[in-house]
């Protein structure tokens, strides 16, 4: 397998409409990196790029230490699994499969015991003989990613595999992608709009907007420290809680003020906040962060506000709570037995320790 090096790679389509602004990222040898972000933020564009599918403007882009800004790409060495599968209608998925390798003449005894190697791993030995048509979604998914396990190329790319599938289907399907890494030892870059797959699925997550790679880091990581309020927002799901306010002094202590509410900023964050004494931040919470008054919790500071409930969301496991406090929509996780009604005004607990606190005008992370 190989390591990947994006050097100040840009992208600018005609008219100068800018797709990817310097891009800078190393995927180590084996590693599993997911670049996530909303549509049109430059993702896939990225993905082109390595394969060859499309033309860098600037900078370089080296597979095993080798630069291939000017190489085809099917002398890069890589294999792509498309969102639409691509497969020829017409053709067995046997023949789907070898398509590549009768193309790069392989010996007929090799292509018959890659397919059948990869058949395996991906559990469709008794799809050969069928067509396209035939299939399944994610029996047609399947049978894309096999054809690119045969080729055992340095470089897998996917390019939002799942976005075809229902719900239950790609839960399944990640899971076997993820199989398939650990079983292939290889390095994989995978494309989605779906935090959920980004935060299952890779060994780092690089988070893209407007073409500009924001933060690269393991998902817990990402998580829990989020470098701008764009990030914090876009990891988690549902996504974080935002208020505006104030950081003012209050009976000795300094505090969030929202306007309706107050919440005191935790003593650890104290020392770090009180440069932003009197100016205007955003403060962010977590919706499991967030609990019904007189539930148990191990949280060591906590708030008590009052919200009234918009909507009522059960989970099974949990329950999700659509709220308003002051101003604000807010959103937070209870337990699946706590019986609520709507326009109920409900005391809820925020756990302070695991708050956020973002600079207004560029958003960045404060604390």
């Amino acid at each position: 397998m190989a390591d990947v090096v994006l050097k100040n790679v840009n992208k600018v389509f005609e008219k100068s409409v800018p797709a990817v602004r310097n891009f800078n990222l190393k995927i180590k040898d084996r590693e599993f990196v997911v670049l996530v972000g909303p549509s049109g933020c430059g993702k896939s564009t990225t993905l082109r790029m390595i394969a060859g599918l499309e033309e860098i403007t600037d900078g370089e882009i080296h597979i095993d230490d080798r630069l291939v800004n000017d190489v085809p790409p099917k002398d890069r060495d890589i294999a792509m699994v498309f969102q639409n599968y691509a497969l020829y209608p017409h053709m067995t998925v046997y023949d789907n499969m070898a398509f590549g390798l009768k193309l790069r003449k392989y010996p007929k005894a090799e292509i018959e015991a890659r397919v059948n190697e990869a058949a395996g791993i991906l559990s469709i030995g008794h799809l050969l003989s069928r067509k396209p048509k035939a299939l399944s979604g994610g029996e047609r998914q399947r049978v894309a990613v096999g054809r690119a396990i045969v080729r055992k190329p340095k470089v897998f790319l996917f390019d939002e595999p799942l976005s075809n599938l229902d719900a239950k289907l790609r839960v399944q399907m990640r899971t076997e992608i993820s199989k398939l890494h650990n079983s292939l030892d290889a390095t994989m870059i995978y494309v989605t709009h779906d935090q959920v797959e980004a935060m299952t699925m890779g060994d780092r997550i690089a988070v893209m907007k407007d073409g500009e790679l924001l933060q690269v880091s393991d998902p817990i990581h990402l998580y829990e420290n989020p470098i701008n309020k764009f990030v914090a927002g876009f990891i988690g799901s549902p996504g974080m809680n935002f208020m505006e306010g104030r950081i003012v002094a209050h009976e000795g202590k300094l505090v969030f003020n929202e306007g309706h509410l107050l919440l005191i900023i935790p003593e650890e964050m104290q020392e770090v906040m009180t440069a932003f004494q009197d100016q205007e931040v955003t403060f962010g919470i977590r919706p499991e962060d967030v609990a019904a008054e007189g539930t148990v919790k191990d949280w060591s500071t906590v708030q008590a506000i009052t919200a009234t409930v918009e909507v009522v969301e059960p989970m099974g496991s949990e329950t999700f709570l659509y709220l308003t406090t002051g101003k604000h929509p807010f959103i937070a996780k209870v337990d699946a037995h706590v019986e609520l009604k709507i326009n109920a005004e409900v005391p809820l607990i925020v756990n302070m320790a695991r708050a956020h606190f973002f600079r207004k005008d560029d958003e960045t992370t404060i604390v």
